[in-house]
């Protein structure tokens, strides 16, 4: 189907029953839901015909709710609707992607004063990490952060898979590796995520690394526990893989877009 889909991070992964208020109002969008208490940190995909809609229903839900200065989690994070990347599917195309997110982060300013930072052509998400309120102001709003919401990294991109390891290795030794894996088509870091190690990563060319590469590329290094798929995969990214080796990869039918998107009424009926 035809859209761009949204993968909304927001920065809280421990309260369930926030959480489940946030889902709420985006029902009718949300095709899936993780969260990790240890990030403090959830991702909603989002994708549908009222997904503009439901978008800044989460988006208010969130900056009334949350405060950015109470959060306490791994992940890097510079507010708490932290990240909304816009990405097409289905023949959707980039310009398409790049004016929802113009949209949205002229929105997210004059609507609930959250200044908004532009990422994808212009700049990486790691850069504006790195820059945001320092090396550049943001594209709408003040130059300086919302009291309690922070800001939005609002960004135009292709689909990426994100992907974590829990490795039995030293958190130092974990570095090493994200260090050495780390590519133009993959985003690494270490985190000591409570008693785990995690090597997580965002493979922002998924066909041309796949999570099985990932997976095989660390253990071959240190031993790997456990896989896990932040969110969902594409279709042809799992084709890429033999079914055998799935489970092993954290990877199933279910978890792939195109199976969230055939399980929605509106798709069938459309």
């Amino acid at each position: 189907m035809r859209g761009l889909e949204c993968v909304v991070n927001v920065s809280e992964g421990k309260d369930a029953e926030r959480l489940d208020q946030f889902a709420g109002v985006c029902s009718s969008s949300l095709l899936d839901l993780h969260s990790d208490p240890n990030h403090n940190r959830s991702v909603f995909t989002l994708f549908g015909p009222d997904l503009s809609d439901d978008l800044k229903s989460l988006a208010i839900a969130v900056v009334e709710n949350l405060d950015i200065r109470e959060h306490l989690g791994v992940h890097p994070r510079i507010g708490v609707l932290d990240v909304v990347p816009f990405c097409p599917l289905g023949g959707a195309t980039m310009d398409e992607a790049i004016a929802a997110r113009d949209d949205f982060a002229r929105w997210i300013w004059t609507r609930l004063g959250v200044p908004a930072f532009l990422y994808g052509a212009e700049r990486t998400l790691p850069e504006l990490r790195h820059g945001a309120f320092s090396l550049f102001s943001p594209d709408f709003g003040a130059a300086m952060p919302h009291a309690s919401a922070g800001a939005c990294a609002v960004g135009a991109r292709n689909l990426l898979v994100a992907y974590n390891l829990i490795m039995g290795a030293e958190i130092g030794e974990v570095r090493a590796l994200a260090s050495e894996i780390r590519s133009p088509q993959v985003r690494a870091l270490a985190m000591q995520a409570g008693p785990d190690v995690q090597l997580s990563m965002n493979l922002v060319a998924p066909l041309e690394v796949t999570p099985e590469d990932a997976y095989d590329f660390a253990a071959a290094r240190l031993p790997v526990l456990s896989a896990e798929l932040v969110g969902l995969v594409p279709e042809e990214v799992m084709n890429l893989i033999t079914p055998e080796r799935w489970k092993q990869l954290g990877l199933s039918v279910p978890s792939t877009i195109e199976a969230r998107i055939a399980s929605k009424p509106w798709a069938k009926s459309s």
